[in-house]
């Protein structure tokens, strides 16, 4: 067998940081584990525009049409906030992702006990959390056409369309059901099909998906709104969310809040299979570039780590060693070992971005 390629995009900010750690733990399992990776670096965002005045080169788009994985850490600076919309360094993000063709974004929102008491909720209500969104992610408004800013009788009009297929529902729906045969058998869709057409589609086609081929799923149905408000009041009573472009980003963020920091946060972003059988597939943190602590080694590396061991487990077909590495993670975390997002008191001493690195690269040893 081939070893299977990997195309690492550190991009701006904390990402070299976090991604740096990422590095070090690839090549434990390589040493370690013999599990060994076909590695390229390349640009993307700001970095990119820096160095070839485009958010993303073509070249590295055709590296990442060809890796078996893309690792991405982030994008973004305000530095580039007067670019033109075309160039900011979230275009070269959207272009992966449109182009990949990424139509399912994986977000799990898992609350390690030892972080339970860093949410704004009650512990009994978060803690042992752990739902999974999926995120309709290449249509839907942010890609619908008509868009643009337009003069109407003298004013501007912002202008965004809300748009999908039965095909793009269909896809994303079986996504999230094939997921939750692996996981508790439980769906729920949210749209608003009280007030959106594309809603009322969403919700029929769903429907049709389940009851075709997957009536083993209990599927529900609700609001996205409702979804929000359910989400803070109980999370627990949900495992798979299935939802579009728009609520999917909304919502994930409003579940990564209940596990007390966005640093703890992995995503996945899949597409049809490949001539090998894999997925097209991106992992990055839902974390943002935060640029205000860049350099200072106090960026969270976790939510990079995790997210190669969903690469491990969703690409590589390695849930054991993805496995081994989130249960590392979360010795770390039992034991006291904190960056600085995750202190809870000024009296408490943080670690550095290096030294959660090391804590979690022990812990591997220690599982061996």
């Amino acid at each position: 067998m081939t070893t299977p390629s990997l195309l690492i995009l550190p991009g701006d900010g904390i990402g070299p940081e976090v991604m740096a750690e990422v590095r070090r733990i690839i090549d434990w399992f390589g040493a370690r584990r013999g599990l060994t990776f076909d590695i390229t670096e390349d640009l993307v965002g700001g970095a990119a525009y820096d160095a070839h005045g485009v958010p993303l080169a073509d070249a590295t788009m055709a590296r990442a049409q060809q890796a078996d994985a893309v690792l991405l850490g982030a994008v973004g600076g305000p530095q580039y906030d007067t670019l033109d919309f075309s160039l900011k360094p979230e275009r070269g993000l959207l272009r992966l992702r449109k182009e990949m063709d990424l139509f399912a974004n994986l977000r799990p929102a898992q609350c390690f006990d030892a972080l339970a008491d860093f949410s704004s909720l009650k512990r009994d209500v978060v803690a042992g959390l752990d739902i999974m969104i999926v995120r309709e992610l290449t249509s839907g408004v942010y890609f619908g056409q008509p868009r643009g800013i337009v003069e109407e009788g003298g004013q501007r009009v912002g202008i965004n369309t809300q748009r999908y297929t039965e095909a793009e529902i269909d896809r994303v729906a079986r996504a999230a059901f094939e997921l939750a045969r692996k996981r508790n058998g439980k769906v729920c869709s949210m749209e608003k099909a009280n007030v959106m057409e594309s809603g009322i589609l969403w919700r029929d086609v769903v429907q049709a998906v389940h009851d075709a081929d997957y009536p083993d799923i209990d599927l529900s149905h609700m609001y996205a709104d409702a979804g929000g408000m359910q989400l803070c009041r109980w999370p627990k009573q949900f495992d798979v969310i299935l939802t579009d472009n728009l609520f999917g980003d909304l919502l994930s963020d409003v579940a990564a809040m209940l596990t007390g920091s966005l640093g703890m946060l992995p995503s996945a972003s899949l597409g049809a299979p490949m001539e090998n059988g894999r997925p097209k597939a991106m992992y990055e943190p839902v974390h943002g570039s935060a640029p205000d602590i860049a350099g200072q080694g106090k960026a969270n590396p976790c939510a990079c780590v995790l997210s190669f061991a969903m690469a491990l487990r969703y690409s590589f077909d390695q849930g054991a060693e993805a496995s081994r590495l989130e249960k590392a993670v979360e010795k770390v975390l039992a034991e006291g070992v904190r960056t600085v997002d995750l202190m809870q008191s000024e009296g408490e001493s943080p670690t550095s971005t290096q030294g959660m690195g090391d804590a979690i690269l022990a812990a591997l040893d220690a599982s061996l």
